[in-house]
């Protein structure tokens, strides 16, 4: 095997900060921070935050199907709380995760000083917590929170919606201006500020796979904005774009919302592709096995992503031709995905792998991650999606992609770079109490809801049938379990903080890159003196 590529910078030592000053004192570091670290670290901590609360209601949720019948809940509130934990998931736990990750590590990565637009980076933060705070707000109003599916589709958002649907359209334009600045921020940076010598094909993966997710924010996020201030003109100032009484139509909305809904999936998963790109290598000491294609795949991924909207719509009366159209390309979606997941068992053949807390969220992300893509394919044959749509099977396919896929790969990613954030080396008995914890937890969470799904227990209701008492049973156990694992999470991150074993500044034997070469934790300026990338090898 040819020996590992190293990283040369012009002082061929620890990147120091040129200047001496650190961080303002007190609140006024956080409030008017430019700087990146801080930002990402903000973005973090408030997608823990929303995490939790999000994942409070889904407690709730499975407390009230633990039995049949209605035990805790009224169905109206049942239906609230669907609603927002589904938003509050993706929109304020998932994708914030992921930009505090690219706020991070990607100048760190590239070697840049910084984001290229620190103050915007400010902004579309700070602006995040007031529309997440207006959100909520909307559960305490006359009328009560948004009840009509995170999808809101018209109707239910239109006609028969709460009078808080305004402020819920207000939020959602909050969440699309941050995310839209966060996108084009980093793809100025990484085009505009990279090492000398870095070139397109020595970027890292996870630099490759947040330029293209953030060029799928800067399409889908206004598509977004137009479906939701149709539905307000529809609301409250009588257009009838999705009222078939007054020459609209009702399914137009489910058109537009899945060209922006579908490409929004992957916004969400590439970035867990870039991670994971990146702590197989180094736990398996070798180069990423087919980096081009996988470059190559990601850009597939993102073009076919625009071209299988309407498979979320198999059962709405499209023309079989339309139908056969989505169901091909959502079979042709799974190639490129499938070129990854190769490529990292690839990776791993006759590697020298040690088996780290990153490594083991790694491995179960590839495995269960797996598990979503192949419910995603059985989905796509339109036939069989009449038998599922719209029950728990697809409710079991959807959280294989985000929960053992996208929040687990935050795990991974948390867990590999928080040497580097903190100083110290956490404590690897607790990560591994987490890991086993969750993994555990999950899948005895939703792998039964494939088979209620298959035995046709409807989604979004609050009380079903006696035969599906037993697993909704064990489910709700599943779910308490994992919620409760995540505990272990915040323990072991607010140890790691206070202190703990010394990390060096390659924290892991097998990683390479220019964050590597950055003191742990890394200095507040840091590459005030770009590097230069003699010898870089961005597959390992």
């Amino acid at each position: 095997m040819a020996p590992l590529n190293k990283v040369t910078t012009l002082h061929d030592s620890i990147s120091m900060p040129a200047e001496p000053h650190g961080p303002a004192k007190g609140i006024k570091r956080w409030l008017f921070t430019t700087n990146h670290k801080d930002i990402g670290t903000l973005y973090l901590l408030f997608s823990l935050s929303m995490f939790f609360i999000g994942g409070a209601m889904a407690m709730l949720i499975r407390a009230e199907l633990f039995q049949p019948g209605l035990q805790l809940v009224e169905p109206a509130f049942f239906n609230q709380m669907t609603t927002m934990h589904g938003l509050i998931m993706i929109f304020g736990a998932v994708m914030p995760s992921f930009v505090g990750l690219a706020n991070w590590m990607i100048p760190l990565m590239i070697g840049a000083p910084d984001m290229a637009l620190p103050r915007m980076n400010n902004w579309s933060f700070w602006i995040l917590p007031f529309a997440f705070l207006l959100m909520l707000s909307t559960l305490f109003m006359p009328g009560g929170g948004p009840n009509f599916g995170w999808t809101f589709y018209a109707p239910l958002s239109t006609t028969y919606s709460p009078d808080s649907t305004a402020l819920f359209v207000f939020a959602i334009h909050i969440m699309g201006i941050s995310s839209i600045m966060g996108a084009i921020n980093v793809i100025v940076t990484i085009c505009n500020m990279r090492a000398p010598g870095m070139t397109w094909m020595k970027l890292p993966m996870f630099c490759w796979t947040w330029l293209i997710t953030a060029f799928l924010l800067i399409a889908v996020m206004p598509v977004l904005a137009g479906a939701a201030t149709m539905v307000l003109t529809d609301k409250y100032f009588g257009t009838s774009f999705f009222d078939a009484a007054g020459g609209g139509d009702p399914i137009l909305f489910q058109h537009i919302f899945w060209f922006f809904g579908h490409p929004e999936v992957y916004i969400m998963i590439l970035p867990s592709f870039g991670i994971i790109s990146a702590t197989v290598p180094a736990f398996s000491r070798k180069p990423l096995f087919g980096y081009r294609s996988m470059v190559y795949a990601t850009v597939a991924i993102a073009g076919f992503s625009f071209l299988v909207w309407a498979h979320h719509m198999f059962t709405v009366g499209m023309p079989v031709a339309a139908e056969l159209f989505f169901m091909y390309c959502t079979m042709l979606i799974s190639v490129p995905t499938g070129v990854k997941i190769f490529n990292w068992v690839a990776t791993m053949w006759r590697g020298s792998l040690s088996f780290e807390v990153p490594m083991l969220f790694s491995i179960a992300f590839i495995v269960l991650f797996t598990i979503g893509g192949f419910s995603g394919l059985m989905l796509a044959i339109t036939p069989a999606d009449f038998q599922y749509h719209d029950t728990y099977f697809v409710v079991a396919h959807f959280h294989y992609v985000l929960v053992t896929g996208a929040v687990l790969s935050v795990f991974a990613a948390v867990y590999y770079w928080l040497p580097k954030w903190t100083g110290h080396m956490f404590n690897e008995r607790l990560g591994k109490w987490h890991f086993w914890c969750s993994i555990i937890s999950v899948n005895v969470l939703f792998f039964p809801m494939h088979f209620l799904g298959l035995a046709g227990m409807p989604r979004r209701i609050p009380d079903y049938a006696l035969q599906f008492a037993d697993i909704n049973a064990l489910v709700s156990i599943g779910g308490f379990a994992f919620g409760l694992s995540q505990l272990l999470f915040v323990v072991l991150i607010i140890k790691c903080i206070r202190g703990g074993e010394p990390a060096s500044a390659r924290a892991w034997e097998g990683a390479h890159g220019l964050e590597w070469t950055v003191a742990s934790p890394a200095p507040y300026h840091t590459f005030s003196t770009p590097p230069e990338v003699t010898d870089y090898d961005a597959r390992s």
